[in-house]
This record gives structure tokens, sequence and C-alpha cells, in this order.
């Protein structure tokens, strides 16, 4: 991205030596048992957006592998997929802005994605441009809030909720007009996430 590379570059690998995940986790990326690619993007829209092009993403992984692969993805807010309660996707989004303009200057979407067992049903390259060619249909709008909200399954749970500042319980409202995951505390008013790491927690008695 910083030397220029054009949107649509697509960076494609059978194994990551240094995967990172959220909250500067590791990402274990196992040789030849997943797809590992990053997608360059430059949308002329603002910072704030950011977000949307993780939602995109998502929708963009969960549409591909229904295509190729015949399977139903569940989202967890933001950016995790889930098969049958396994996660078997993450997605990670890097961007550059022009700190006077207040705009994106490139955006990289970084996906890692592990079949569920069994033999692959199509090959890592064929899912990679899928899903690429599934992003870039979306970009820059990301117009997918509604099919987003329909495949995430957080909303309606309870909730450990981590900040990486500090980690509280909540209650799961809905996934408002920006994609923030709206939450309330016991006891509190509802707020809107922008950013965390959510975990379901099982049914509490109202």
């Amino acid at each position: 991205a910083l030397d220029g590379a054009p949107q649509g570059t697509l960076v494609l690998t059978a194994h990551q030596s240094a995967g990172r995940g959220r909250l500067g986790r590791v990402f274990e990326s196992p040789s030849g048992k997943g797809v590992y690619l990053s997608v360059l993007l430059r949308p002329a829209v603002p910072a704030a957006s950011a977000q949307t092009a993780t939602i995109g993403a998502a929708v963009a992984v969960c549409r591909a592998v229904q295509e190729l692969c015949g399977l139903e993805l569940g989202i967890k807010w933001v950016n995790d997929l889930y098969y049958q309660g396994k996660k078997v996707c993450g997605i990670l989004t890097e961007a550059g802005t022009d700190l006077e303009s207040g705009r994106l200057e490139w955006l990289v979407v970084g996906i890692g994605s592990l079949y569920p067992g069994g033999p692959a049903p199509v090959s890592r390259a064929a899912l990679a441009g899928a899903i690429a060619r599934q992003l870039l249909a979306l970009c820059p709008a990301f117009d997918c809030l509604d099919e987003y909200r329909a495949r995430c399954f957080v909303p309606g749970h309870w909730v450990a909720v981590c900040t990486g500042t500090e980690t509280y319980a909540a209650k799961a409202l809905a996934i408002d007009e920006e994609g923030r995951l709206v939450v309330q505390r016991e006891n509190g008013r509802p707020q809107a996430l922008r950013c965390g790491e959510v975990t379901t927690r099982p049914a509490r008695t109202e």
C-alpha cells in the first residue's frame, strides 16, 4: 500500500509465520489447512467509515463460502465467522489515513479462514478469488448492513465485552446504522461499541 499498489491487489499464502489477530493476539496459520489472504482497498471515504469495510469483508466471506462450499456462516460481531458453533474465520482491517483531510488513503483487509473438517470442496485459490471479488463488488459503499445484521447471532444474548482496558457483562441489543454493537450493562444505559471484542455467555433470567 505504501509503495502505491492499486486497489484490488491480492496477497495469498499457504502459511503465515507471524499472523496477528485482534488486540495483538497471535493468529495461528497452519500450513495447508486454510486460506490466508490480504486485499488492498482504496475507498474514497472518511476514516470514520473504516469499520464498514470490516462489515463488508465479513459479508463477502459469507457469500463466497455459501456460493462455492454450500455452507451458511454466522457472524460474531464484529469480525469473526462461525460454522456450527466453531470459529472458522477471522478478519483484521488496518488502515492508513490522510491526517489533513481525515480520509482513508488505503485499507488492507486480512482474512484467515479454515475449512471445518474433511476435504476442502474447492481450492484455496478459488475461494480466495471469490472472497476478493465479493469484497471489491461491495467497495466503496459496503451497502450490506441488513445482510450483516441477518447473519449476526450476537444481539439478544448476554455477552462479555473486552475493550482492551476492561471486561464487563452486558446484554447485546442490536447493530446500529453505523455497524456498532448496542449493549446495555445491568442497571445501566445502552451504549454503542465501535470496537472491542465480545463473547457470548449463558442466558440469564431477566
